[in-house]
């Protein structure tokens, strides 16, 4: 008898904590918070980027002077304004990313958990690596690369000149040439001194694993709606000083460096064939892709990268060429809604 009431209240005991364990269960499901993204049933933006202040400048100017564009909402998340309006019917989100390869991966990233974005036109200045441009043109790249994602290495006691590579590097190295075959995009890579170019590694869905990635492409669409957008812009004049010549295609350049030196200028070009550099545009193209928004970069030249006999002239230049950088996004904008009519 007695053994069968232990059995009866074990039972009964088993009962009550199974009966915990379900509403503590419920009580958690209801209180814990949803992660992941964000899911958005409100119209797609288009988002208007730059980098900073004399860009912005730019961008704004051009919506105060079309009466049908405007700002209706201006709102700051952990610091960075975001200003919601519309261009042409179209909804757009315009902010700076802030200088640097950092401070653009994390806005960007941060617009896209917050607003629903379907593409991205970024504008801004670089300094020319390609000789054959000026202060005042502009460029929109097919392709992003970063220019300082590198190895640093000693220089080999016993062969002066040589550099001692990481294992893993020297077999990078002994592949290039069959990558290169399949893709001739692909970087010539060769040191500068004791700096070693090398590729980022990315992992987006669909992968198992992270993949080495040499540049990121500005989505086709875009791009094509830049040629078409610049072969019927008015002439675009440069402080009176001469025509700006305007350009879709080739390649650009991304690093964590103001660069404005001579001898690593020209080997950016001969490694990268970069016709610009700066400092945002790479890290964009990654996080757009990472998370399959459209995206291309208007680059308007304020400077040739330490080409220039003297100091940087890119202080000079910088309200000017971003003021004809705004015309180029905006005209690129018309043209993409005229294709989507």
């Amino acid at each position: 008898m007695k053994q069968c009431r232990v059995i009866f209240l074990m039972i009964l005991s088993s009962l009550w904590l199974s009966g915990c364990v379900i509403i503590q269960k419920d009580v958690l499901e209801e209180q814990s918070p949803q992660f992941g993204p964000a899911s958005f049933e409100e119209p797609a933006f288009t988002a208007i980027t730059v980098a900073y202040a004399p860009e912005m400048e730019g961008i704004l100017n051009r919506i105060e002077s079309d009466p049908d564009a405007f700002i209706h909402t201006t709102t700051t998340i952990k610091g960075v304004t975001y200003r919601l309006g519309t261009y042409h019917d179209e909804p757009i989100l315009v902010f700076a990313t802030g200088m640097s390869i950092a401070n653009a991966a994390m806005t960007m990233q941060m617009a896209l958990d917050y607003f629903p974005v379907k593409q991205v036109v970024y504008m801004g200045i670089a300094g020319a690596v390609n000789p054959k441009w000026q202060p005042g043109d502009v460029i929109v790249p097919a392709r992003w690369y970063y220019h300082d994602e590198s190895v640093y290495t000693n220089e080999d006691p016993n062969n002066p000149g040589k550099y001692i590579l990481p294992e893993y590097y020297a077999k990078f190295m002994e592949e290039q040439e069959a990558r290169r075959a399949v893709d001739p995009h692909l970087p010539h890579y060769k040191p500068f001194q004791f700096i070693h170019p090398d590729e980022v590694l990315i992992v987006k869905e669909g992968m198992d694993k992270p993949k080495d990635t040499a540049y990121f492409s500005a989505t086709t669409r875009l791009l094509a709606a830049a040629k078409k957008a610049i072969k019927t812009m008015p002439q675009q004049r440069v402080l009176d000083e001469r025509d700006a010549k305007l350009f879709v295609g080739g390649n650009g350049i991304t690093g964590s460096v103001f660069m404005d030196n001579r001898e690593y200028r020209k080997w950016t070009r001969e490694v990268f064939n970069a016709e610009v550099t700066e400092m945002e545009s790479a890290a964009i193209g990654q996080v757009c892709t990472v998370n399959n928004v459209d995206w291309v970069i208007v680059r308007a030249i304020s400077d040739l990268a330490g080409g220039q006999e003297g100091v940087n002239v890119e202080n000079k230049y910088d309200k000017e060429v971003s003021r004809i950088g705004a015309n180029v996004l905006f005209s690129v904008l018309d043209t993409i809604a005229d294709d989507e009519r």
